[in-house]
């Protein structure tokens, strides 16, 4: 989920901590719960830092190591003690808990979006990504914000959020259908479908899909159930040459190719170098893929310049890759 709604969920759990009797009981602790539910609640993508240096860095760890199994227990470790050093007079345990439950909260959401995460490292590097609720869902999210303002008002934080959260229980149960029935249709079309990406958009009635069959990628759209395949590609395997071999030591396309498992490439030849370009089909965006990993490499094989990232023009591209001439 994007930082805003992992924020206001954070107050929410806060609310909902009233509920335990120990915290309700001591106002001090309710003030450091909430604190460390709301500070909790972001913690794990306190990863974000990554992008300070590179998005090669950043691609390659966002989501990654810090919403793991062992840093799931470390962040709900370390934001509670460093709270509790502040009010060491409080309930460590229940501070413990109910921050420890805002952590592990952020990094269950997530796991239902297009993005995913590594959540089962170090068992298993695998991205889990369910792809039907949006990275921001307008409806979680005014759910929270007028469960924060009914709590404002004087209503009563525990109930009220348990009657939200039940509603928004309710509605990922309806996304999850809503996908189901998309993947039944998409099979139905495509017999010999081998993996299915969906990317829930703001719209309750528009998801985009990237199907991956035996022979071709096909991106589309899909509108109230209606099916609209907009681009297809054949599905060639990257081939066994030098250039290619060049393009995978970049830390730019490494970063690409761990992230990405729906994608087609391209090379493309110039005067002084090549250029190899990798396409991540999952984000389309009006006509454009804005997703993708470059590499230039010249006439000698060596690497000129590369970038990975999101890029929503080809000139905004060419400027990330341009090298100046080191005689000028």
């Amino acid at each position: 989920m994007d930082t805003g709604t992992h924020i206001v969920m954070g107050i929410a759990l806060g609310g909902l901590a009233t509920l335990d009797p120990v915290v309700q009981s001591d106002p001090t602790l309710f003030h450091a719960v909430l604190v460390g539910t709301v500070v909790g609640s972001h913690a794990p993508d306190f990863d974000t830092v990554f992008k300070l240096k590179n998005n090669a860095t950043y691609i390659r760890h966002h989501r990654g190591a810090s919403h793991s199994l062992p840093a799931i227990i470390l962040w709900g470790l370390l934001v509670s003690s460093v709270i509790y050093m502040f009010v060491p007079q409080v309930s460590y345990l229940h501070l413990w808990l109910w921050t420890f439950l805002a952590v592990i909260i952020h990094v269950f959401v997530d796991l239902f979006n297009a993005y995913g995460t590594q959540a089962f490292r170090p068992f298993s590097n695998k991205w889990i990504a369910k792809g039907f609720i949006n990275t921001f869902d307008p409806y979680i999210f005014f759910l929270n914000v007028a469960g924060i303002c009914a709590w404002s008002l004087g209503a009563n934080p525990g109930y009220t959020w348990i009657t939200i959260y039940t509603v928004i229980v309710l509605y990922y149960i309806k996304r999850y259908m809503d996908k189901r029935e998309i993947v039944k249709k998409i099979h139905e079309y495509y017999p010999d479908t081998v993996e299915i990406a969906t990317s829930p958009t703001m719209k309750q009635n528009y998801w985009r899909v990237a199907i991956t069959t035996k022979d071709k990628f096909y991106v589309g759209t899909v509108e109230n159930r209606h099916i609209e395949i907009v681009d297809e590609f054949w599905k060639v395997p990257l081939p066994d040459t030098p250039i290619i071999e060049v393009a995978k030591t970049d830390k730019n396309i490494e970063a690409f190719l761990n992230f990405s498992p729906v994608y087609r490439w391209e090379i493309n030849y110039f005067d002084s170098f090549t250029e190899v370009r990798f396409i991540d089909l999952r984000y389309r965006s009006k006509t454009y893929y804005p997703f993708v990993a470059v590499v230039k490499i010249d006439e000698n094989m060596e690497i000129i310049s590369s970038y990975t990232g999101w890029i929503f023009s080809e000139h905004k591209l060419q400027s990330k890759l341009y090298v100046g001439d080191p005689t000028t």
